[in-house]
Order: structure tokens, then sequence, then C-alpha cells
């Protein structure tokens, strides 16, 4: 005995399946949230995390920048400004061409400013870079 039913074997599909279309929305989502945080810009710095790791770099020779709190910009306590300061770094590179600097900015001072620095540091062709911190009282 044959069953008969109101629907017919060929029926249109009146309401969309969403489920697909919600995976692949959360892998693409998952994808950008792990991929965004490589994208970012950012500048290597040297910087030395151990006790026991050689050093590369004789400290007699590692230039300073010292920045105060009115964001006066000093190397190796000579008084500069950007463009002079930006020179002067050229010339070190050439003159030698694995210089360190050691960066000392201080507490108070904008970030933007340091940043206008590093980028200084980064525009010479400088690599080994350092920044000057205290330790927390």
């Amino acid at each position: 005995m044959r069953r008969y039913s109101n629907h017919t074997a060929l029926h249109t599909l009146s309401e969309l399946n969403v489920t697909p279309l919600l995976d692949l929305a959360f892998v693409l989502l998952i994808i950008f949230m792990i991929t965004t945080p490589l994208l970012e810009n950012s500048i290597d710095l040297v910087v030395p995390t151990s006790s026991t790791a050689r050093n590369e770099i004789n400290p007699a020779q590692v230039q300073t920048i010292s920045i105060d709190r009115n964001e006066v910009i000093k190397l190796n306590q000579d008084v500069m400004t950007t463009p002079q300061l930006l020179l002067a770094l050229k010339q070190l590179k050439n003159t030698q061409p694995t210089v360190a600097v050691v960066v000392r900015p201080h507490h108070d001072l904008p970030i933007q400013k340091f940043i206008g620095v590093m980028d200084l540091l980064q525009q010479a062709g400088i690599t080994k870079v350092g920044v000057m911190t205290q330790q927390e009282k």
C-alpha cells in the first residue's frame, strides 16, 4: 500500500539555510583576529635580556641620546634639534657601521617624541638600539 502525502517530490525550498554562511563568517573572523596583530608596524630593538648573553657591544663606544621632560634632545651631552640629530646619526653610521645607541627618555616624556627619535634611528640605518630604564622602586 502506497502512502500519499500532501507534499510533492519536487517542491521549492522557501527558507535559506544560513548555517554554512555562519560557519564561514566565524572562520574568517578567527583568521582576521589571529593575523591582525602580526600586521602591526614595529621597530626592532636590540635590548639585552639575559645576564649570560655575550656582550658584542663595547660599552665605551655606545652613543647616548637623552630626551628630557622639556623635549630637549642631547646626543652625548650635545644639545641638538631633530634635523641635526638625523645628520649626526647618519655620520655616525658612516664612520662606525656597527654603532650602538642607547635612548634615555624622561619618565614624563610624550610617547610621540620618543617614537620620533626611534624613527630617526631607523632612517639613519642604526639597528643596535637600546632603551635605558630604571628599576621600579
